[in-house]
This record gives structure tokens, C-alpha cells and sequence, in this order.
């Protein structure tokens, strides 16, 4: 007897250790109305500090973000530009667990290959058609892609790579963009290992890629362009 219900101990331990740790691996959750965020504050937290109530107006909760215009997408080599809405441009969105994006495709432009370490997103395709996709982790890496037109929407699951990309050569596309985390991050692969600072070993490039150093260096000696504004 003494021993199930030591056992049983245990298990519920693992258990309350185990939704313990989910719960801490998303935003964290608000214990109150809002915490609208106090960016003027030194004090280093997960997120930020609560402005005083007595201090929050509407304006904390809104932005002009002119959302319904189109963005330049002629200066991006990728042919796309990212407008992203978050806790940084709107405070009223700390602890919230929500972000919101604009994506503006030029013809034949793509949002390349990244990843958000913090939040799955839901893409909305408002005008044009997108080819979108995600991969899936080692050991499979399965491709699970789809074409998209207006209206219609695909979800990228959390942290893993994900890509999209306007197919037609003569006519924009526009998406808007729901991510499950007041900063989701972005991660862009190309960017991230190609324009590291200080860079990585072209050594280390070399072999993981299956190519020679020159092929890295020259890949090193280009510019990188962050799409996200």
C-alpha cells in the first residue's frame, strides 16, 4: 500500500513538474485586466514592467499603423516587407500573448525561410496567391506546402522554418499575419548563418553545407537583408 501511493506521489509529481514547465515556456499569462508596458523602466524583466493603472489611457491599447496601405517593397532584394505590431509598438500588448504582421509581397517576392522561436503564426492571405510551407524537425524534415488565394489561411507551427512566396511574376500579394506572442522573434536562416557577428567558421559552413570554403566566403561576403520593419 505504502508503496502505490508512493508511486502515485511520484507520478503527480512528474505530472505537476510537466504542466509546471509548459506553462512557463509561453508568454506568461496576465494576473490582472492589463499590464500595459512601462518601457522608461530599468528594472529587467520577462517582458515588461506594469505601468501604475492609475497612468494607463486608451491610447496604451492603440496605434495608427496604417495597416491598409501598401508597403515599399521595391528596396527589398527578398521583394517583401514585413510590418510587425507588437508590445514594443503597442504596450497595451505586454503579457497579452499576441502580435499581429503585415506582409507585402512584390511579384515574385518571398517572405525567405525563418523561423519564430516564440509563438505558432496564422497567415492570412488578403490579396494575391502565396506559396507558403513549413518543415517539419530531424529526422523527417517533411515539406507540408500549399497554394493559397485570397481568403485563405495556413497555420505555421512554433519555432519550426517556414517560408512564403508570391509566384506571379506581374502582380503583388498582401497578407496579414496573427502570432501567439507579444514578441514572437525572427529568426532568418540565411541571415542568421551567413551574417553572424563575429561570422562562423567557414570551416564549420563548409562541411555542414557539403561545399567548398570559397562557395561560404563568398556567401559570408554578402549582404543579408533583415525584411522585418
Amino acid at each position: 500500500m505504502a508503496s502505490h501511493c508512493s508511486s502515485y506521489f511520484l507520478l503527480s509529481a512528474i505530472v505537476a513538474a510537466l504542466l509546471s514547465w509548459q506553462a512557463m515556456a509561453s508568454d506568461p499569462s496576465p494576473l490582472q485586466d492589463f499590464c500595459v508596458a512601462d518601457k522608461d523602466s530599468k528594472v529587467f524583466v520577462n517582458g515588461f514592467v506594469c505601468k501604475d493603472p492609475k497612468d494607463v489611457n486608451a491610447d496604451d491599447f492603440f496605434m495608427a499603423a496604417k495597416l491598409d496601405m501598401p508597403r515599399d517593397t521595391k528596396m527589398s532584394k527578398v521583394g517583401s516587407n514585413v510590418t510587425l505590431i507588437n508590445a514594443m509598438r503597442i504596450p497595451g500588448l505586454n503579457t497579452l500573448g499576441i502580435s499581429l504582421a503585415r506582409i507585402d509581397y512584390a511579384p515574385l517576392g518571398e517572405n525567405p525561410p525563418h523561423t519564430h522561436p516564440r509563438a505558432t503564426e496564422i497567415l492570412t492571405v488578403l490579396e494575391g496567391t502565396l506559396y507558403v510551407g513549413f518543415v517539419t524537425s530531424n529526422q523527417d524534415n517533411k515539406l507540408f506546402s500549399k497554394v493559397l488565394n485570397k481568403g485563405d489561411v495556413f497555420v505555421f507551427p512554433q519555432g519550426l522554418i517556414h517560408f512564403q512566396f508570391n509566384p506571379s511574376p506581374y502582380n503583388p500579394a498582401v497578407a496579414i499575419a496573427a502570432l501567439s506572442s507579444q514578441n514572437p522573434g525572427a529568426i532568418t536562416i540565411a541571415n542568421a548563418v551567413f551574417r553572424s557577428k563575429p561570422p562562423i567558421s567557414d570551416d564549420v559552413l563548409a562541411k555542414a553545407f557539403q561545399v567548398d570554403k570559397k562557395t561560404v566566403d563568398w556567401l559570408q561576403a554578402q549582404y543579408w537583408e533583415d525584411n522585418h520593419n
